[in-house]
C-alpha cells in the first residue's frame, strides 16, 4: 500500500534524476487569490511522469530487470519509462495509441524504447500492453494504478510543502489519478488542512463521475485534445485514495483549457499541454473556492504538439475576447464601409479581415453582408463595438464570438 515513507524514499531515489521544479508566483493570472505554478512542464522529458516511472523501475529485482519493462501511454508516461529504463540499462517496449502526438512518439523512440502504435485510445493501448506482457514476461509499468508510481508522483507534494509551507490549496490534473493520489497522500499526511482539488477535461470526466457518484465507473468514450488525461477507465487504487484525500473534483471545457494555455504563454512565458493547463483553467474560470487563498496549480506537462498549438491559440483568443467575427447587413452604397471602420477604430479595435458578400439570397437586392474579423482587447470591447454599431443604425446579422 502507499505510505508516506514510500513517498519520502521515492524523493530520495529521484534526487539526482528528476528536477526539483520551480514554484513561481503568477499574480497576473488570478487577481482574487495568491496563485503559484508548480512547473512540472519544465521537468526532464517535459512532464511529471518521469518521477513515478523511474521510482517504479528502480525498485525492480535483478530478475525483473533482465526481462525488461513494458508500458502503455499517450506520450508522457512513455517518455518517462523510456528514459528511466535506458538509464538503468533495461530494455523497454511502449504501446501508444495511434493518435498520440508525433512529437511524443518520436521522443519516446529517441529515449531508447521500442514503440508499438495501437489503433484507438489509451485503453486500447493498455489492452495490447497487457497482452504483450503475458507473452514476454516483461514487467508492466502501469502509468497510474501502482503504489510505487504514485509514490514517485507524491514527491511533488513534498516539494510544494517545502517551497510554500503555508500553501492553502493545490489544484491537480486527473487522468487515471496517479498524480493526485500521490500528491494528496503526501500533503494530507503532513498538512491535512490543505485543500486538494482535482480537475478533468469535461470530455474525459471518468474520475469526476466516479468521485461524485461514489462508485467506480468507466466511460464509453473520451473526447478532448488534452491527450495526457484522456482516460476512459480511472485507476481502482487511485480511486480509493482520491475518495479519502481529495476535497473536490471539477471539470473544464476545451475552450477553457485553450484560454488557460494562452494565458500561461502570454503572462508567464510558459508552454503547457492541455492536461497541464487544466488546473489554471479551473482557477481562471472560477470552478473552485480559492478566493483569498494561497493556491498552487500543478502544471503537469508541456509536451503539446506544435501542429495543434496554433488551433489552441486561436480558440484561446476567442475565449478571452481577443478576437471576434461580426456580420453586418448594409445598404450597398458608397461610404458604408468607411462608417463601420471609423466605429471600430474609435473603439480601439483592429480590423484584420473584410469580406463583402452581395450574393446571399436571403438579403435584399440593394443590400450586402459585410463580414469583419477583428483583433480586440477583451469581451467588453467586443460588446462596446456591437453597441456602437447598433446605435449608428447597423444591423448585426450573425455574431460569432
Amino acid at each position: 500500500m502507499l505510505t508516506l515513507d514510500k513517498i519520502y524514499h521515492a524523493a530520495f531515489v529521484l534526487r539526482d534524476v528528476a528536477r526539483r521544479t520551480d514554484l513561481i508566483a503568477a499574480e497576473r493570472l488570478h487577481s482574487d487569490s495568491e496563485l503559484y505554478l508548480k512547473t512540472e512542464n519544465l521537468q526532464v522529458t517535459g512532464s511529471f511522469k518521469l518521477r513515478g516511472a523511474y521510482y517504479k523501475i528502480s525498485q525492480l529485482t535483478e530478475e525483473e530487470r533482465a526481462h525488461g519493462v513494458i508500458a502503455c501511454s499517450a506520450g508522457n508516461h512513455a517518455q518517462g519509462v523510456a528514459l528511466a529504463a535506458t538509464r538503468l540499462g533495461i530494455p523497454s517496449v511502449v504501446c501508444m495509441p495511434d493518435g498520440a502526438p508525433i512529437m511524443k512518439v518520436e521522443s519516446t523512440k529517441r529515449l531508447g524504447a521500442r514503440v508499438e502504435l495501437v489503433k484507438g485510445t489509451y485503453d486500447d493501448a493498455h489492452d495490447r500492453a497487457v497482452e504483450l506482457q503475458k507473452e514476454t514476461g516483461m514487467t508492466f509499468i502501469h502509468p497510474y494504478d501502482d503504489e510505487l508510481v504514485m509514490a514517485g508522483q507524491g514527491s511533488i507534494g513534498l516539494e510544494i510543502l517545502d517551497q510554500l509551507p503555508d500553501v492553502e490549496a493545490i489544484i491537480v490534473p486527473i487522468g487515471g489519478g496517479g498524480l493526485i493520489a500521490g500528491v494528496a497522500m503526501a500533503v494530507k499526511s503532513l498538512r491535512p488542512e490543505v485543500k486538494i482539488y482535482g480537475v478533468q477535461a469535461a470530455g474525459a470526466a471518468s474520475m469526476y463521475r466516479a468521485y461524485h457518484d461514489g462508485t467506480y465507473e468507466t466511460l464509453d468514450r473520451v473526447d478532448t485534445f488534452a491527450d495526457g488525461i484522456a482516460v476512459k477507465t480511472p485507476g481502482e487504487k487511485t480511486f480509493e485514495l482520491i475518495q479519502k484525500y481529495v476535497d473536490d473534483i471539477v471539470t473544464v471545457s476545451e475552450d477553457e483549457i485553450a484560454a488557460a494555455i494562452l494565458d500561461l504563454m502570454e503572462n508567464q512565458k510558459l508552454v503547457a499541454e492541455g492536461a497541464g493547463a487544466t488546473p489554471v483553467a479551473a482557477a481562471l474560470f472560477g470552478k473552485l473556492p480559492i478566493a483569498g487563498k494561497k493556491t498552487v496549480c500543478l502544471v503537469s506537462g508541456g509536451n503539446i504538439d506544435v501542429n495543434i498549438l496554433s488551433r489552441v491559440i486561436t480558440r484561446g483568443l476567442i475565449m478571452s475576447g481577443r478576437t471576434a467575427s461580426l456580420m453586418i447587413a448594409l445598404e450597398d452604397k458608397p461610404g458604408q464601409l468607411l462608417r463601420v471602420s471609423d466605429i471600430v477604430s474609435a473603439c480601439g479595435a483592429n480590423i484584420v479581415s473584410v469580406h463583402h458578400d452581395r450574393g446571399d439570397t436571403n438579403m435584399a437586392i440593394t443590400s450586402c453582408f459585410l463580414r469583419l474579423g477583428l483583433e480586440t482587447r477583451d469581451a467588453a470591447q467586443i460588446e462596446q463595438i456591437k453597441t456602437r454599431l447598433k446605435e449608428e443604425g447597423f444591423e448585426l446579422v450573425t455574431e460569432r464570438a
